[in-house]
């Protein structure tokens, strides 16, 4: 009953041609309609009486025929077509078959449903195929191109096919254990490959006899449109006699379960129909409204034929063959020309799909992806979901309409920022997603393994993508940089004030009594040290690079030999007081500058060592911050560095212990006790610094530097400066030489002889302050 919708679409084809000026004008088109059975006989039969006169068969002979034959639209079974063509060769008459599905599978075949499996990304499916030579063959195609493709095979169901009826109920027992395989499998997906037998054993015919189980399935229909106007054509049918097509009354009676009166009046069992049954009432299963794939080729079959015939009408070698709408002697050569004008036919019908055949004479079409949806009474409708185009681009060969695809998955689909992990013992296509690991990043859906972002680039807090790096240096447009620079000036401030008070003062005791010119050497190395902090701030390049460590190296060094100069000094003087002491000779200015130029000249040859070996250079670190790409001074030589501050080191050390020792001398020329606080200060700020500065990372790491550089100096000049300053600003009246003699004197009564201290404190004191 389904097929009486082709016929419809036939007659609403040449029922628009003949209505339409443009096409074929003052001529009607006719048509025959000749049933083949399915068999090859009856095809013959049809269609030698097509070729014959009306009251008998006798080939070559046609006689009282008005109406010419000018082509023939083939069936839906290719083979039918097949035996049609055979009679039709021997007359030149062209036939314009409808498409059939059996196309798709030549055409596209297993590469297209591959394709539709990868584009729902259906990666865990089931096949059920028939137990014989060609399911296996069937198996042994499919397998290998579809793991290949990263497709994986939850279960393979083969099916026996029954022979004898006393076979069946084994065999639908059988296809009732097969569904309960596919009912327990993960795989929401299954291809079906055989007769309708396998499925009628394993999913229809069940012990609960439910459908639900072909619920959303997918198949290939030819393409359709919806024709404008053939819905209005539909429904204006009527069973009358006169306007019935011959058909319809058989149609009805069928499809609506009823029975027409009688026209002799006699009694009729069953339903009278009344005519007025609505079509659209009707089930799917049996008579649909919009237009089907194979009606759609029919009517697109019809209107080829009429614009070959159009074209050909209207060339010059032909423009005779028509005159008042009459054809004149149409003989087999023009019906032959007819062949041409159908192979180069292009025209766009009234839905505006594009009409044409291709080099194989075969109409190029695509194929509607139509979705099978049953409803609670069991009936059937289609739902298009999308369409292909094998002819189309790659990406134009599957359109998907549904905004919600259907999964068939083992696992979930991993998301960006994980991989995939296949779980042991499984498929590949059963994995675990895992997280990315530090440094690495995933940006695709399902990634095998995750990726390393570029050196210039670090992942995101997801994993996945990677975030440009931003160059990191510590400048002077920062608050650390400004805040450290700050403090840096700030001190170096306070140091010149420091020096300017001496400068003034240069001529009172408490300055004379400890060595004036090694305390301004002092004071000028320790504004260095302050100033040599701002040579670790900004933009690092190649000069910056060689001066920082070795002007911080020599520097300290200097400041470290003063301190120690003095100490050494002030130790030796009081050991020359003793009686005979022969420490006397090496008392004075000499020793001073000979120990402060001699540590000093040391430093200063592990510098000149460290640049000319492996200076400073500028580098970029790009791994030791994740998000950073840091500008930094590579050292060169950690040895060297190493060993810079480990000089420095060593002469605090020393400075640290003759201050220690020399802490109970007399106060007017002893400074050992806040020498000692100060070295003391000194060397744990240093020895806090290493593990500091290695703990550091980037600009930080300069900044532990800087700090260390500015904590030590400010230790020098707090601890041994600031303590006379207060003396010299805000206690002038001890600042005499009466003062420091008694407090001399006072303090030293134990430790220097008896006879003859004030001479011989006397003339030392002169000595070594001069």
């Amino acid at each position: 009953m389904c097929n009486y919708q082709h016929i419809l679409a036939l007659a609403f084809a040449v029922k628009e041609i003949n209505e339409n000026s443009q096409i074929l004008p003052n001529t009607s088109l006719g048509f025959h309609i000749y049933d083949s059975y399915f068999n090859a006989k009856n095809t013959y039969h049809a269609t030698m009486q097509l070729m014959s006169s009306k009251e008998k068969i006798v080939p070559n002979y046609i006689c009282d025929i008005q109406n010419k034959l000018i082509a023939i639209v083939g069936g839906l079974d290719p083979l039918i077509s097949h035996y049609i063509a055979t009679v039709l060769d021997i007359y030149k008459i062209p036939q314009v078959d409808c498409v059939d599905v059996s196309i798709f599978m030549w055409n596209v075949g297993h590469a297209g449903i591959l394709t539709l499996l990868l584009h729902f990304k259906w990666t865990w499916i089931g096949i059920l195929t028939s137990n014989d030579e060609y399911g296996e063959r069937f198996v042994q195609t499919v397998f290998p191109v579809f793991s290949r493709k990263g497709i994986c095979f939850a279960f393979i169901e083969r099916s026996n096919k029954f022979t004898i009826v006393t076979e069946m109920y084994d065999k639908l027992h059988e296809g009732a254990k097969i569904n309960d395989r596919i009912i327990d499998s993960k795989a929401n997906v299954v291809i079906a490959n055989g007769e309708s037998y396998l499925i009628l054993t394993s999913m229809v015919f069940q012990r609960t006899w439910d459908t639900d189980i072909v619920h959303g399935v997918l198949s290939f229909s030819i393409h359709s449109s919806d024709l404008p106007g053939f819905k209005t054509f539909i429904e204006s049918k009527s069973p009358s006699f006169k306007t019935g097509d011959g058909f319809i009354r058989d149609f009805w009676q069928q499809a609506f379960g009823c029975v027409f009166p009688s026209v002799d009046g006699d009694k009729v069992d069953g339903d009278i129909c009344t005519g007025k049954e609505k079509l659209e009432s009707l089930p799917g299963t049996f008579f649909e409204m919009s237009l089907t794939g194979h009606s759609y080729s029919i009517y697109n079959a019809v209107y080829a034929v009429a614009h070959a015939l159009h074209s050909m009408s209207s060339s010059r070698l032909n423009h005779q063959s028509v005159v008042e709408g009459k054809w004149r002697n149409l003989q087999n050569q023009q019906v032959l020309q007819l062949h041409h004008f159908l192979k180069i036919v292009s025209f766009n019908n009234s839905a505006g799909d594009k009409i044409s055949f291709d080099q194989n004479g075969e109409l190029v079409t695509g194929f509607d992806i139509i979705n099978w949806i049953i409803s609670s009474n069991q009936s059937f409708h289609r739902v298009k979901v999308g369409r292909m185009d094998p002819q189309g681009s790659p990406d134009q060969v599957f359109t998907i309409n549904k905004d919600v695809q259907p999964l068939s998955v083992c696992s979930e689909s991993c998301y960006p920022g994980s991989s995939k992990k296949v779980k042991e013992g499984k498929p590949f296509c059963c994995y675990d997603c895992i997280p990315c690991p530090e440094g690495k990043f995933s940006d695709q859906k399902d990634m095998n393994a995750c990726s390393t972002c570029t050196a210039k680039t670090y992942p995101s807090k997801t994993r996945d993508f990677c975030i440009p790096k931003f160059i990191s240096f510590l400048s002077y447009k920062e608050p650390l940089g400004i805040s450290l620079a700050f403090f840096a000036l700030f001190f170096c401030l306070i140091t010149v004030l420091v020096l300017g008070i001496f400068l003034k003062h240069h001529n009172t005791p408490i300055v004379k009594a400890n060595n004036r010119n090694l305390a301004y050497t002092l004071l000028i190395s320790i504004l260095l040290c302050f100033l040599s902090a701002l040579l670790f701030i900004g933009h690092p390049n190649q000069v910056l690079c060689l001066l920082r460590q070795t002007t911080f190296g020599m520097i300290f060094s200097v400041a470290v030999s003063c301190v120690l100069a003095k100490t050494t000094t002030v130790v030796l003087a009081f050991m020359a007081t003793k009686p005979g002491s022969r420490m006397r000779k090496w008392v004075g200015r000499r020793l001073a500058s000979a120990i402060v130029l001699s540590c000093s000249l040391i430093q200063a040859g592990i510098c000149t060592v460290w640049l000319v070996t492996s200076p400073p250079f500028p580098d970029v670190d790009m791994h030791s911050v994740t998000e950073e790409i840091i500008l930094e001074c590579n050292e060169g030589s950690m040895t060297m560095f190493y060993c810079v501050l480990g000089y420095i080191s060593f002469l605090a050390i020393i400075s640290f212990v003759v201050a220690f020792f020399a802490r109970k001398l007399p106060n007017s020329f002893n400074e050992a006790k806040f020498i000692t606080f100060s070295m003391l200060v000194f060397c744990s700020v240093w020895l806090s610094f290493i593990p500091s500065y290695l703990s550091s990372k980037g600009k930080y790491m300069v900044a532990v530097e800087i700090f260390s550089i500015l904590a030590s100096s400010t230790g020098l000049l707090g601890c041994i400066f600031l303590p006379k300053c207060y003396i010299i600003v805000l206690r002038p009246e001890l600042n005499n030489r009466e003062q420091l003699i008694r407090r001399k004197l006072g303090a030293s009564a134990d430790a220097l002889p008896k006879q003859g201290p004030s001479d011989r404190a006397s003339g030392l004191q002169k000595e070594i302050t001069d």
